[in-house]
């Protein structure tokens, strides 16, 4: 049943963020700040015995054995680096989903390559595997999906695809760390997997940090190598590489919070779990969908609200200023989708209505407030909101 909340009546209680990083920091400041000011006393802030043990604690949290993880500088660069290491170059296509952040094509360009973007199902927003094989070309090397939003995609039917065509697959794993797709992390089923350790992540830094895991040892030395400027030993470069290290800093605050995420990822499941209840039955309303098969860590909560047509976002814009007015953030991940940003519009003739269920998505979106110190009074204060703003837009 959808809350509700009485006609007229004012919200006088604190504004309810999208996400407030300072409530993690306060719960872990006993533990985290003795380890950063062991760090800063040691003078390794490059590299190091932290980086290195980040590294090894990150793959055991994704299983372990022989799979390796390198730390590098952001989820961008953890794309680049991955698309260098397979070899990709000026000439060839990536296929990748048309919404998602920017970085998810913006990668495939800064290698010279071709995005070729897949459409979406509206359900998962994630990649629909069965529009995917009738974009591959002699061109294609690689397939990058996107786990979006914290939820796995379909890397069953994504691999086949990929595997029947001798395609690379390079998951990108930046809204999903610790998602599991057939009971497997995601970053593991494909040749390589992304993530991104942004502040706002499920798992985040006190600034920008990224990470590659892979199971094959020479795409692992390859990223080691061109993640350092392309020197294989001190000032011997044989690649034209990038500087895109992981700070000793971020791999000791990542290492603490490491131990943290599973439980942080089960309150996102609890948050998520609540809102479905709380939201079920809003007229106008669509509640997020988790795959058969996979499940979500949750980074967003993102609902739909129809508008009078698929790209109409008139009905949702509205909704969301209205609860700015009752002091309740929320945020549009992302209003243009990328086959229709400026840049891919112009250079690659892209337009509207070529990918009718991204460009549905990017009119219809909304993430609510989720992050696992919400708490359900804040939650039950989001949906009543929610639920008399769009019954008075259906009433009137």
């Amino acid at each position: 049943m959808a809350a509700t909340f009485p006609k007229g009546s004012t919200v006088t209680d604190e504004p309810i963020p999208l996400l407030d990083l300072t409530l993690q920091y306060r719960a872990l400041a006993e533990t985290l700040l003795p380890e950063v000011e062991a760090l800063l006393a040691s003078g390794q802030y490059i590299g190091g015995e932290a980086v290195r043990r980040f590294e090894e604690l990150f793959s055991r949290f994704l299983g372990g054995g022989d799979l390796e993880a390198v730390g590098c500088n952001s989820g961008t660069d953890a794309l680049v680096l991955a698309l260098r290491a397979l070899g990709i170059q000026a000439g060839d296509e990536v296929i990748t989903t048309a919404f998602s952040f920017f970085a998810s094509a913006e990668a495939i360009d800064l290698v010279g390559a071709r995005p070729v973007f897949v459409d979406v199902d509206p359900c998962t927003f994630n990649l629909d595997p069965q529009l995917l094989e009738k974009s591959i070309s002699p061109r294609t090397k690689a397939v990058i999906p996107v786990h979006l939003f914290g939820q796995a995609a379909n890397m069953t039917e994504i691999l086949a695809i990929a595997r029947r065509h001798g395609l690379a697959v390079i998951e990108d794993c930046a809204q999903a760390v610790g998602a599991c797709w057939g009971g497997r992390p995601v970053g593991t089923w494909g040749d390589i997997g992304c993530f991104s350790f942004f502040p706002t992540k499920n798992l985040g830094a006190a600034g920008d940090g990224g990470a590659v895991v892979t199971r094959d040892p020479q795409l692992a030395r390859k990223v080691r190598i061109l993640k350092e400027h392309g020197q294989t030993r001190q000032y011997q470069h044989e690649h034209i590489g990038l500087n895109s290290r992981l700070d000793a800093l971020q791999a000791v605050i990542l290492s603490v919070k490491l131990t943290h995420l599973r439980e942080w990822n089960w309150r996102r499941q609890g948050i998520a779990e609540s809102y479905h209840r709380l939201l079920q039955g809003i007229p106008g309303l669509i509640l997020p969908q988790v795959a058969v098969g996979g499940n979500s860590v949750w980074h967003q909560y993102t609902v739909r609200v129809p508008g009078s047509d698929s790209t109409d976002s008139r009905r949702r814009d509205r909704l969301q200023k209205q609860l700015q007015e009752r002091g309740i953030a929320s945020r549009v991940y992302y209003p243009i989708p990328l086959h229709l940003q400026p840049v891919y519009r112009k250079k690659l003739g892209y337009k509207p209505g070529d990918l009718p269920n991204a460009e549905l998505c990017a009119a219809q979106v909304l993430s609510l407030p989720c992050f696992p110190e919400l708490t359900l009074q804040q939650q039950e204060r989001v949906a009543a909101a929610i639920a008399q703003i769009l019954t008075e837009q259906t009433c009137s």
